[in-house]
């Protein structure tokens, strides 16, 4: 065979190798491919709480620094002491930080979330042992601080309740000359409510729930009152958690602080327990309030 030929028959095979790589494939018949995977939905990683230590500061030393300026983030230190910046130099020791943080939510026991709560869109928690408070939404803590709660002979009820009225500015019943600013009350036949006062760093108060005037504030505009019709309730507010005892006559609790940073922590195992008992409750009067279920539900 002449060199042509060879030549002919090579070009020839290339040609017809190249058509059948580059035909087109005939479609795969219906419900033969294999299902693309659903994407594996990952929780978001639960940030670790940042270990702060403490230690004792002395009356004396605070007097001296307040003379150069006064310390830095007085609010941070009111907290964790549970007075305002008002009580904060009346006491003969305090506790301080090694650390300052721009949230004031990280010195308070509080997680940061609380898995537990997904499903419930607002709650608040008043731990009388830690004098403490927390707002949740949805799990996400959304606000922590101090409070001084009822006093020995007038203890803040435990258990749970739920927003009722709210006034930007009332008069307590127990003394006229009492004006309680961003009041929102939570047991109208009790008078309890959580509003702005002094905190001198115990439990002072004729069973109200105290807090900081800005904080009072905060959860003013944020919790929801109770809804009425003919003057019975037919929407309640947001649910409120208050629970625990307070050692009365004993150390301030938060002094413990001193010698393990994490000794008030509250876990979500906690927090969890604590819903437990209530939570068929407070999704009853959730799911009415959103429309989901007759208002009859939380009559």
């Amino acid at each position: 065979m002449n060199r042509k030929a060879w030549f002919f028959i090579l070009l020839s095979s290339i040609s017809y190798t190249a058509c059948k790589q580059n035909k087109p494939q005939e479609p795969e018949p219906a419900g033969t491919a294999a299902p693309a995977a659903p994407p594996v939905a990952k929780e978001a990683p639960v940030p670790e709480r940042v270990l702060i230590n403490y230690h004792f500061e002395k009356k004396a030393v605070w007097k001296l620094k307040d003379s150069f300026g006064g310390y830095a983030h007085k609010n941070i230190i009111a907290a964790i002491n549970r007075v305002d910046e008002k009580h904060l130099p009346r006491l003969d020791s305090f506790l301080v930080p090694d650390q300052y943080l721009e949230d004031i939510k990280a010195y308070m026991p509080f997680p940061a979330t609380a898995p537990s709560l997904k499903d419930i869109r607002k709650i608040i928690f008043f731990s009388y042992p830690t004098q403490a408070f927390a707002a949740y939404e949805n799990g996400n803590l959304v606000l922590s601080g101090p409070t001084n709660m009822g006093k020995k002979a007038s203890q803040t009820p435990t258990g749970l309740f739920f927003c009722n009225w709210q006034a930007k500015e009332t008069r307590s019943t127990v003394d006229n000359e009492w004006i309680l600013k961003w009041n929102f009350n939570v047991s109208n036949f009790g008078g309890v409510g959580f509003h702005q006062y002094d905190l001198p760093g115990y439990p002072a108060s004729h069973s109200c729930m105290r807090l900081w005037a800005e904080q009072a504030q905060f959860l003013y505009g944020w919790a929801d009152q109770w809804k009425l019709q003919d003057g019975k309730v037919v929407l309640k507010g947001t649910p409120v958690i208050v629970y625990g005892a307070y050692p009365f006559g004993k150390p301030r609790p938060w002094f413990v602080l001193a010698g393990d940073g994490k000794a008030l922590d509250i876990s979500d195992a906690e927090i969890s327990e604590l819903v437990s008992p209530h939570r068929e409750e407070i999704l009853a009067a959730q799911n009415a309030r959103e429309g989901q279920a007759p208002a009859a539900a939380v009559q």
